[in-house]
């Protein structure tokens, strides 16, 4: 076969990026073999015929591949992993091109928002039939209804362009002559058999692509292609449970995959099937399943199935019969035909065991919260058509947010726009939107609103602490960054020395001394996730709670990692269990519970475990053995050069008398801890203020505020009162 009658290629889905553009990206071989150059125009042909604007596929595609969006697979009646034949082709530049809009497309004569559509098929090759996706006006694809000249063209700067809602023509566009006209001679509507348009396609889904090839193999499969699974002599899978974290994408792929195989979708909610009249709820559901059926092929989707199909007790009966009749349809696969079942849920342990087994659901797929690289793919898909400032780094971005899933980074970037459009509209709320880009201070202001989801409940943070709010402790600190910032850093020589960085560090030592702001310091300098556990928050009078609540805290952190988790005051929970009292038990099981989940930290290498204590004879010996709080570090009261730093971290920035000898300070407060040291400072300040205060009555004394100044006597008296916490 020679490159003028076309090359079969095997389809694969588009970059996230190139969603919606009319792109065909090619690897270097076939190129080569095509002869074509980037921004030459290849038909696409599969059971139909499209144009697609060629480019270079970069990274590591296989030869023999085109990589196309999801418009250009259903305009080519092409599908992902299907064969389609494609050729160079040369086209002319198009005089005139009309498009017919979508039912739901709001506006009617706005000439922006057609400037915006004219400069987004800019160059871009199109033809009759062929449906385009403006993501920003509507879900619904609009469609090439003619083309002067007809056939394929190409779009250009001099191309005026015409939008037609149901025979009428809602304004013609034409940057030659830099003006709109309304009116014009009426485009003519495609008739019905317009192809199909996918609402949620593969692009839209970002960091998931193992956990979408593992849905496809399942899904897409025995409904596209049944007779493979007849060749094999099995039957094709019946069930998928999709599980995992809220806002991971498991809706997502379910309505994604059911666009792609163009199957009909019936979503099944919870509260809907259920009733309070007996036989109606299975009724409910039976019709479900019937719609199905009479609609194959079909999937059913049960979003937060655990709501009505929990485990089965003797006091649920509504429960029990839902339940029972879920497995008695999902058992009929015969009299399902072409229907696939998928279940969604964030508490998969809730879900009755009778449905978690083959034949019902037949493959159980974690859909987890995205790594960086995910999350990259998923910033890429929901900044594609944001106009982005030159500052803004979607690569550091993706790094910076630990924890976020696909919802949060949507949530991100939506709030990002939002304070662009409020800072624009401050400038001039009559200017033009044109104009407007997100840069890096709007996305910098988001972030400070949006936090992961996956750790809201246990108070997540980004502390912005460093060690160099950390006066002294010289030797804590080089132990900490060893533990904690070396294994985020240096991964790959840990890989080299086949060792495991430690999975957790004790500090230990007396009240005051920065044992905690140590390890939101820590937190801090490695830019990770900091997850701050009180320990009495986790004791519960019911037996099982504690333990649960320790559990929880752990697998939130692991979703949310790189993470820190930092237990204060873990005396309160991890006493020695040889001593323990009439806790009714409690206490030793939680220590067990610590224990366990502190050797199931070791298989996770971006979690870390921190934990401070003043009284650390008290602890159970079992949780610090190596492999566990394996490195100890002991936090002492500061000797005299070290309160010196604490007073220089305390006292920079303060509005400070001539007369202040911070090196004194240092010397008359031996015996101080790091927060006596705050205290005095503290309260020398509050006397300074107090002077200005007694000096101008009332609210007068704020335009008063440059006199404030702490002088050697507001310290003399400070140390008078404050004395060191031994003491």
């Amino acid at each position: 076969m020679n490159a003028d009658d076309g090359l079969e290629l095997t389809v694969r889905g588009a970059e996230k990026r190139d969603a919606g553009r009319g792109i065909a990206r090619l690897p270097e071989p076939v190129r080569k073999r095509l002869g074509v150059l980037s921004g030459d125009t290849v038909v696409v042909a599969g059971e139909g015929e499209t144009v697609a604007k060629v480019w270079p596929a970069a990274g590591d595609v296989p030869d023999g591949t085109i990589l196309v969006d999801a418009d250009t697979r259903t305009n080519a009646g092409a599908k992902i992993g299907g064969t389609v034949r494609v050729r160079k082709v040369d086209v002319d530049d198009a005089r005139s091109v009309t498009l017919s809009m979508p039912e739901d497309v709001a506006f009617e004569d706005d000439a922006r928002a057609v400037e915006l559509i004219k400069r987004a098929i800019r160059d871009r090759p199109i033809q009759p039939g062929g449906q385009i996706h403006f993501e920003s006006l509507s879900a619904e694809p609009f469609v090439v209804a003619e083309t002067d000249p007809e056939g394929m063209v190409r779009v250009t700067d001099s191309t005026r362009l015409k939008l037609a809602r149901e025979g009428r023509v809602s304004r013609v566009v034409s940057s030659v002559a830099g003006r709109s006209e309304g009116g014009g001679d009426g485009g003519p509507t495609p008739g019905n058999d317009a192809a199909p348009s996918p609402t949620v396609t593969y692009e839209d889904i970002g960091g998931l692509d193992e956990e979408l090839d593992l849905v496809r193999e399942m899904i897409e499969l025995p409904l596209s292609e049944p007779e493979v699974f007849a060749h094999l002599g099995i039957d094709p899978p019946k069930g998928v449970l999709l599980y995992g974290p809220p806002g991971t994408g498991k809706t997502l792929i379910a309505r994604a995959v059911a666009n792609e195989v163009d199957a009909t979708f019936v979503d099944v909610s919870g509260p809907e099937i259920m009733s309070k009249y007996k036989g109606e709820s299975e009724e409910k559901l039976r019709e479900k399943f019937a719609e199905a059926r009479e609609n194959a092929p079909a999937i059913v989707f049960f979003d937060e199935i655990d709501s009505i199909a929990g485990k089965r007790d003797d006091d649920g009966d509504v429960e029990n019969r839902v339940v029972g009749q879920l497995l008695s349809l999902m058992d009929g696969l015969d009299a399902r035909g072409d229907v696939v079942v998928i279940g969604a849920t964030n508490r998969v342990d809730t879900l009755d065991p009778a449905l978690r087994r083959g034949g019902r659901f037949d493959r159980e797929i974690e859909i987890g919260v995205p790594n960086e690289r995910g999350r990259r793919e998923i910033l890429e898909v929901h900044t594609r058509r944001m106009p982005l400032a030159d500052d803004v780094d979607v690569d550091r971005l993706a790094s910076r947010t630990h924890g976020f899933v696909g919802a949060d980074l949507e949530s991100l970037m939506t709030e990002a726009a939002m304070v662009a459009l409020r800072r624009g509209r401050r400038g001039d709320a009559d200017a033009p939107i044109t104009g407007l880009e997100v840069t890096r201070a709007d996305v910098e202001a988001a972030m400070a609103s949006v936090d992961p989801s996956a750790m809201r409940e246990y108070v997540a943070e980004s502390p912005t602490t460093t060690f160099a709010d950390v006066g002294g402790l010289a030797e804590a600190k080089r132990t900490l960054e060893r533990a904690v910032t070396w294994p985020l850093t240096y991964g790959p020589l840990f890989d080299a020395a086949r060792t495991d960085p430690p999975t957790g560090v004790l500090l230990h030592g007396p009240p005051g001394t920065g044992k905690t702001l140590l390890a939101r310091a820590i937190a801090g300098e490695s830019g990770v996730n900091f997850v701050q556990v009180a320990g009495p928050e986790l004791l519960d009078r019911y037996v099982g709670e504690s333990e649960k609540a320790v559990r929880e805290v752990f697998e939130r952190a692991r979703q949310a990692a790189p993470a820190i988790v930092f237990f204060d005051e873990i005396d309160a929970v991890a006493t020695n269990r040889d001593g323990a009292g009439g806790d009714s038990g409690v206490g030793q099981r939680v220590v067990s519970q610590l224990l366990t989940e502190l050797d199931r930290v070791s298989d996770h290498p971006n979690l870390v475990v921190l934990a401070a204590t003043n009284r650390k004879a008290a602890l159970d010996p079992a949780l610090l053995r190596p492999g566990r709080l394996e490195s100890h570090v002991h936090v002492p009261e500061p000797d005299e050069a070290a309160r010196r730093e604490i007073i220089d971290v305390h006292l920079d920035d303060r509005p400070l008398g001539d007369d202040v000898d911070r090196d004194d300070l240092a010397a008359r407060t031996e015996g101080y801890s790091g927060a006596d040291i705050a205290a005095v400072v503290r309260d020398a300040s509050m006397r300074a203020i107090e002077d200005v205060v007694g000096a101008y009555k009332g609210e007068a004394a704020n335009d008063h505020a440059d006199e404030v100044a702490v002088t050697r006597d507001h310290f003399e008296a400070a140390l008078a009162r404050v004395s060191s916490s031994d003491a």
